[in-house]
């Protein structure tokens, strides 16, 4: 298919890490490392809320599918990246860019809100206490997961429809180790101002609302936590939202970084290493920051090793029935 004399591609060539071929095998040991316990990690928090009636509370509710997303996250963008390395052609069609594209910015955008969301639980519960229960039912809970990943759904479709006014001609490789939409901007023959304009609008009203939500409930939070004349009760309250906030702060700082900064569009060798944290590190590291310091998930995780398999099994049935 020609345009004004230059080919149109459809298919593209992820460079990846192929510019250091003497690091292949390690960074594949490495990376697949991180997946498994990536993976073993984040779907073992989900069995474990899901198993455990006494984490059936909105801030394990949303915890789990903060895990089930950043699973979801690892998967988009590892098999295909690991692949990669011991494979000689690295390539990769628009429509497998789109798709991979587009499961890797659902749960993204997802994480978004389930994180202002647990922002917001945590603010009743050490603002109102004694209200905690009417302002933040387990309904309430449901139904912000559920907003959440309505809108995980649906803001990726926007930037993956606008894909397709694009076209590609001339170089067709991907300076990146998965198909994100920046690096394809740079190879498109058609200005993609359209396209960064949304980005800009879109994932920066998402980082605005989510953002503000986090920082008014943290800074009702941090009020009340200084008012407390207790100092066990003001050590309680602040180790409840250290780990709430570390997550929230690496989360959105990497995020800001990638796609909302000014000229992230031209700045290509800022792409990998910040890729690698929010896609890589990040899931990686959610369900030992939430899971270390939790009294409540590490006694879970004892009651449920020292059951028998067979124990185990009945509680998963009557759970689901």
């Amino acid at each position: 298919m020609t345009e004004d004399n230059h080919s149109l591609t459809t298919e593209f060539i992820l460079i990846g890490f192929s510019n250091h071929p003497h690091l292949k095998t390690l960074l594949f040991v490495v990376f697949l490392a991180i997946y498994l316990i990536t993976m073993v990690g984040n779907l073992g928090l989900v069995v474990l809320i899901f198993m455990e009636r006494r984490l059936h509370t909105p801030m394990y509710i949303f915890l789990g599918n903060l895990a089930l997303m950043d699973s979801c996250c690892s998967c988009a963008i590892t098999p295909k990246m690991l692949q990669n390395f011991f494979s000689k052609d690295r390539m990769i069609s628009l429509h497998e860019c789109m798709v991979q594209f587009y499961f890797l910015c659902l749960p993204e955008t997802t994480n978004c809100f389930l994180l202002a969301a647990m922002a917001y639980d945590r603010y009743v519960a050490i603002c109102s206490p004694l209200q905690y229960h009417t302002m933040m039912s387990k309904q309430l809970s449901i139904q912000m997961t559920i907003g959440s990943y309505i809108a995980g759904t649906l803001h990726p479709m926007i930037h993956v429809t606008l894909l397709l006014r694009l076209r590609f001609c001339g170089s067709h490789q991907i300076n990146h180790f998965f198909c994100d939409v920046l690096p394809l901007y740079r190879l498109s023959c058609v200005d993609p101002y359209i396209n960064q304009l949304m980005i800009f609008i879109f994932s920066g009203s998402i980082q605005i609302f989510t953002n503000a939500v986090v920082l008014i409930s943290y800074l009702c939070i941090i009020y009340t936590i200084f008012q407390m004349k207790s100092k066990e009760g003001r050590a309680k309250a602040l180790s409840t939202c250290a780990s709430h906030f570390l997550s929230i702060s690496i989360f959105y700082g990497s995020l800001l970084s990638m796609y909302i900064r000014p000229g992230s569009v031209k700045e290509e060798d800022k792409d990998i290493p910040t890729a690698i944290f929010y896609t890589l590190v990040i899931p990686l590291l959610n369900p030992f920051i939430y899971s270390l310091r939790n009294k409540e998930i590490i006694n879970a995780m004892k009651r449920t090793m020292k059951r028998k398999p067979h124990n185990i099994l009945k509680q998963i049935s009557s759970v689901t029935n």
